[in-house]
């Protein structure tokens, strides 16, 4: 009997070892799997973004015979039949600067319209979150039935999208004598409901206990609003930052239909109608209209996963 212990326990010790290397191998093969959907998915997401920087420093000539049939206009306007494969090159023959020096020196055409995104988006960012925090504050602190009313309005007007709103916005625009002015854009943009939405789920999470201890020391409304909230809200004023600049970057409709003179729209309108010149400067004013947005996004990066994970200023 003795002899027979040790025989088995070795059996049950090799058993127990590959079941630990089964499972082991089970584990790497699985995140193998993900590194490689992941890796897919990120190509597919990155591919044209690289592709569009760096067709940015080929020629006109090189971005014609690579894509010009793409581009190509019959007569008399209508459509034409793609008879030859288009060429997508990531490398450029040649690296040429011509298409940045046209965008930026020869035709100020295309930085004025940049500057009309940025003087049209700006106020909209930092008003729009002035009014959030102030209206969330309120939604936070003070409960009631009508209160709630109201906060679900707000909820059914963020589910909307911009389309729907869109006649009301030029009703009212044109009857306050807004339109074709920037306040046609701005106001809709600096009351939009989709801040407030984000920051009063925030604030409603700030533990009750740390206000009331505010105003044991005999802080005011505005001090708990000023020294408490914001502070704590930081990474959410961040987060609502970046994804209300990123909407507003990229808006179209809106100056379509609320601006008629096209000195006034921004550069997201222009670039469709880029292509009807040259087509090569399309890769150059879109790059350089991607600058604004990379840099916000690797900058606040980290605000942003800081104010989607927060609960109540602490980390959940």
């Amino acid at each position: 009997m003795s002899g027979k212990r040790p025989k088995k326990d070795a059996i049950d010790r090799k058993y127990t070892k590959g079941r630990i290397r089964g499972k082991h191998l089970w584990k790497t093969t699985k995140i193998l799997a993900a590194t490689l959907l992941a890796a897919v998915f990120a190509f597919l997401f990155l591919m044209p973004i690289v592709l569009t920087i760096t067709n940015s420093f080929m020629g006109s000539a090189e971005i014609s015979a690579n894509y010009g049939s793409v581009f190509a206009s019959s007569d008399s306007g209508g459509r034409v039949f793609v008879s030859e494969k288009v060429n997508l090159k990531f490398i450029p023959d040649m690296v040429s600067f011509s298409q940045y020096a046209t965008v930026l020196l020869r035709s100020p055409q295309y930085l004025l319209k940049f500057w009309n995104s940025v003087i049209l988006v700006g106020p909209i960012v930092l008003f729009q979150l002035i009014v959030a925090s102030l209206a969330s504050y309120g939604f936070a602190r003070y409960r009631g039935r009508l209160r709630e009313i109201i906060f679900f309005v707000y909820i059914i007007l963020m589910l909307m999208p911009y389309q729907v709103t869109l006649v009301p916005n030029y009703l009212v625009s044109d009857w306050l004598n807004l339109l074709d002015t920037k306040w046609a854009i701005w106001l809709p943009g600096i009351f939009s409901p989709f801040a407030v939405f984000l920051l009063t789920k925030f604030m409603r999470r700030i533990p009750v206990s740390t206000i009331e201890a505010a105003q044991i020391d005999g802080a005011g409304e505005w001090q708990i609003y000023r020294r408490i909230c914001l502070p704590l809200c930081r990474g959410t004023l961040c987060s609502a930052a970046i994804l209300v600049f990123i909407d507003y970057w990229n808006m179209v409709e809106q100056p379509l239909i609320l601006l008629s003179d096209s000195e006034t729209h921004p550069l997201s309108v222009f670039l469709s109608r880029i292509n009807e010149g040259e087509i090569g400067l399309a890769f150059a004013v879109a790059t350089i209209y991607m600058v604004p947005t990379l840099l916000v996004f690797l900058y606040g990066e980290e605000y942003l996963v800081d104010g989607i994970t927060s609960q109540g200023g602490l980390k959940g």
